[in-house]
């Protein structure tokens, strides 16, 4: 039998279980490990290598999106007002592309560009 998602992240982060992993895990247990990876909007194997503590990048973009999705953690937008935090994170992926077509696309482009939670990259 194949163990509980909360005794795989158990055993795998001996004893520093972040208290998110868990909710993690207990969301994989009450659904599915890809019904979860699916309303985060992220792969299967992602959140099977964070059960397992094997993920080599950086959670801090999992542990965002992840707690947006599942926790209600919002956010102050300066555009936009209280937001959930993973809508947050997406509006910064978009607005890294300059879109004319859309007011507020390009109300997000500047908003976003001017936010000190857009962390500029390399």
């Amino acid at each position: 039998m194949k163990p509980a998602p909360i005794e795989v992240a158990r055993t795998a982060w001996a004893g520093s279980l972040p208290d998110w992993v868990e909710a993690l895990a207990l969301e994989c247990g009450r659904t599915s490990q890809n019904k979860v990876a699916e309303r985060l909007g992220r792969s299967a194997a992602m959140v099977s290598q964070i059960l397992r503590n094997k993920y080599p990048g950086d959670l801090t973009g999992f542990e965002e999106r992840f707690r947006g999705v599942f926790q209600a953690q919002a956010l102050e937008c300066p555009a936009l007002g209280l937001i959930p935090s993973h809508e947050c994170q997406d509006w910064r992926v978009k607005a890294k592309v300059f879109t004319a077509g859309n007011p507020l696309r390009t109300r997000m482009f500047r908003a976003c560009a001017a936010c000190p939670r857009n962390r500029s990259e390399g």
